[in-house]
Parts: structure tokens; sequence; C-alpha cells
């Protein structure tokens, strides 16, 4: 073999790329490109023919549940050592009509009333019978709260065993276990939306008119067993009136925007007749010391809050979609994939993150608040916020602080107990939950 043969050989030279625009080079996959790009996949999985004021709606009215929970639900520490409930509204009855923006239970109904309408009409359309669609809609309710009920039951177990004192009990127990009245309430409901669907407008104007007369019962009687109990019917019937309203709104009601504004303006006029002449609290809800709550069970100045919460929300249905909603590009001088999310694609992201946790969220909120108050405890630490009476002028404004570390911590729980929604989340490449 000659020398020539073992030298190598050099590379061809590569013909000149002709003319042209220029490529652009890759760019690194960086933590912000990353994020970007996992919000316009959500937006991408959202169906063209999705209503996405509904969700926004729903995510509206969580946030407003969690923060009025986190405003209103103090404890404080006693000189004997223990923790009782304390709320600013009972100092502070000026803060009551606060309590309209951040008690939007009825938008919770209305937006319920409708999703579980439309998906009963869908499952009756493909064949699929009652029980198992009711099945199908109970069980992404019922096993987290299952799951929260068991931790809280084994948190009681060991107060009792370590010696907790019996009012630091009650109170801890009191407000973790308050989200689950609603669960209950609404898990009803859903049952009942066959019916429903029947003759929503009718059912709704006769839980209105039980509402009333049970009131009325109410006033007569003054505070006897009998009638505080029959009451007790305020509780389911109360919030059917929204969530009646909700399956109007599905059927195709609700398309003129006059039928909205009468229903803000009828309920609001009735609340304000209700409060000023007879006799109910301004707040939608309960204040320590009150003989009388709007929420516990529903009264009729409730119903009519929740008539006038339904039209505001109707009402902004257009403008909320477009909040969230990236208009179709037209003439774009590059064709070519979107790398950039738009404001209004990130908050249609945070929309849908916050939807398909919301069982979560809803649970495990007052347990993120009661955490970040208990833990100082245990450090031997009395912080202003946490654990000082609402009465003192500046408890307000230091709750206030408080509630990112609230948010923090809950954040952690959601996704530590992402399992327990995990079939629902890995759904969010598909399709936005319903």
């Amino acid at each position: 073999m000659t020398d020539l043969e073992l030298r190598p050989q050099a590379p061809a030279r590569r013909p000149p790329l002709p003319p042209g625009p220029l490529r652009p080079r890759p760019g690194r996959r960086t933590p912000w490109r990353a994020l970007h790009t996992a919000v316009l996949r959500i937006d991408a999985a959202t169906p063209a023919e999705r209503d996405r004021a509904v969700d926004v709606l729903r995510a509206l009215a969580l946030t407003g549940v969690v923060l009025g929970h986190w405003l209103v639900s103090g404890v404080v520490l006693q000189a004997g050592g223990h923790l009782v409930g304390g709320s600013p509204l009972g100092d502070r009855p000026g803060l009551a009509p606060v309590t309209w923006i951040l008690q939007p239970l009825a938008v919770f109904f209305l937006v319920g009333g409708r999703v579980s309408a439309q998906g009963h009409a869908a499952a009756r359309a493909r064949g699929i019978g009652y029980r198992a669609w009711l099945a199908a809609r109970l069980a992404g309710l019922l096993r987290p709260a299952m799951a929260f009920a068991l931790t809280w039951g084994l948190v009681w177990l060991g107060l009792v065993f370590a010696g907790t004192a019996h009012e630091t009990i009650g109170t801890l127990m009191w407000l973790a276990y308050s989200p689950l009245w609603f669960l209950g309430v609404y898990a009803l409901l859903i049952a009942a939306t066959p019916l429903v669907r029947k003759a929503p407008a009718r059912i709704a104007v006769a839980a209105c008119l039980l509402v009333a007369a049970l009131d009325a019962l109410r006033a007569v009687s003054g505070d006897s067993g009998w009638a505080d109990a029959l009451r007790l019917l305020n509780l389911p019937a109360g919030w059917l009136v929204p969530y009646c309203l909700g399956a109007v709104w599905a059927a195709g009601g609700f398309a003129r925007r006059r039928h909205a504004a009468a229903l803000l303006l009828g309920g609001g006029a009735v609340m304000a007749a209700l409060i000023l002449r007879g006799g109910y609290p301004a707040s939608m809800v309960g204040v320590p010391g009150d003989t009388l709550s709007n929420l516990n069970p529903p009264t009729l100045a409730a119903v009519a809050f929740a008539l006038a919460q339904t039209g505001a929300a109707l009402l902004l249905r257009a403008p909320l979609r477009r909040a969230v909603t990236t208009p179709a590009r037209t003439g774009r001088t590059h064709p070519g994939p979107q790398h950039r999310a738009s404001p209004a694609q990130f908050l249609w992201a945070a929309v849908t993150l916050l939807n398909v946790t919301a069982v979560t969220v809803f649970l495990w909120h007052q347990t993120a608040m009661l955490t970040t108050t208990v833990i100082p405890l245990g450090l031997g630490h009395t912080l202003a916020g946490l654990h000082t009476s609402p009465g003192d002028p500046l408890w307000l404004a230091a709750r206030c602080g408080w509630l990112p570390v609230f948010a923090a911590v809950l954040t952690v729980l959601v996704i530590a107990l992402r399992d327990r929604d995990g079939a629902r989340t890995k759904r969010i490449n598909n399709r936005t939950i319903t």
C-alpha cells in the first residue's frame, strides 16, 4: 500500500447555499421558554367551541371563597393557651359590603348547574344511563373529600392523645371541616339534575317561595326548635335557585343582556329592601354574636343576593371570554409556529390550572391557613394577624400580609396531593375540565 493510499482524503467542499432568508438558530430551552411552551400547549388543547367564560367564572368564585375565608376566619390565642375562632366582621360592621364580593357561592352553583345540565344531556345522547353518569360526576368530589376527612380524623386523634385543650380541638376541626357542607349540598343538587332540567325556571321560583315561607315562619315562631329544624330545608332550596338558573343558561336562556340585567337589578333591589326594612343582616356570611346568619342556612336575602350575583356573572361573560382568548393572527410576515404566549394565554393557563385542582384547593385552603397558624405556636412565637384578636385595628393589615404565605402553603399542599386529582390533571394537555 502506497503513502498516497494511507493519507486521509480531504472532505469535499459543500456548494454554497443559494441566497435567501437567514435561518434562525434554535434557541436554548430555558425555563422561561419551557413555561411559554406549556402555556401554548394548554391554550392549543382547549376546544374552539368551549365557552371559556364558564371556567373564568368558576376560578373567580373559588378565589373569592379562599380569600374570604382567609380574611374573616381568625384564630385567637387565649390567655389559657387554647385557640378560639374570631372574625373582624364582629367588631367592624362596616366591612359587611366586603362580603358581597368575597361570598361568591351563587356563582359556583350557577356554573355547576350549567355544567351538570350540559353533561347530563350529552350523556343521554351517548346512551349513558343516569347511574353511570352520576357515579362519574360524584367520584371527582367524594374521593378527595373522603381522603380529606380521613386525614383530619387522624389529626383529631393525635390532638386528643396529646391532651390538647377541647377549645383548641373544636376550633381547628370546625375551621378545617367547614368546606365539606358545600360539597354535600352540591352533590345533592347534581343528583337532582335530571329533574332540574325538566323545568328549571319553575323549580327556581318554587325554591324561592319555600325559602320565603320558612323565613316567615321563623319570624312568626321566634327561636322555636321545630322552626329552626324546618329552616334547614333552606340549605338545599336556597342554592337550588342559582343551580336552576345554570340549567336555564345551558338550555340557551339568558341570550339577551336585558335578562341578566333584570336579575342583577331586581335581586339587588330585593336584597337592599330586606336589609334596610326586613331586619336581615347586611353581611352575606355569618358574624359572631349575630342571632341571624344569611348563610347558615341561606335566607331570602341570600337568595336575592344570589340572583344579583347571577345577573352580574352573566353580564360579565363577554369581557371575561375576551380576557382569556387570543385573537387569531392574520397577515403574519413570517409564518410558523408561535413560540411566545400572550398575556391572555397566560391568564387562561392559570384559570385552567385552578380549575383542574378546584376540589383540592377548596378542601385544603383552610388547612393551609391553620398550618401556617399552628407552626409558629409550636415554635413559641405569637404573631400579629395569626394569633391576635381580629378586634385589633391593625389585624386586617397584618392578615393581608399573611395571604402570600397561606397561598404558598396551599400550593405545596396541592402539589403534594396532585395524585388524588391525577386522573383529571393528566387530561390537561388534551382538554380542560368540565
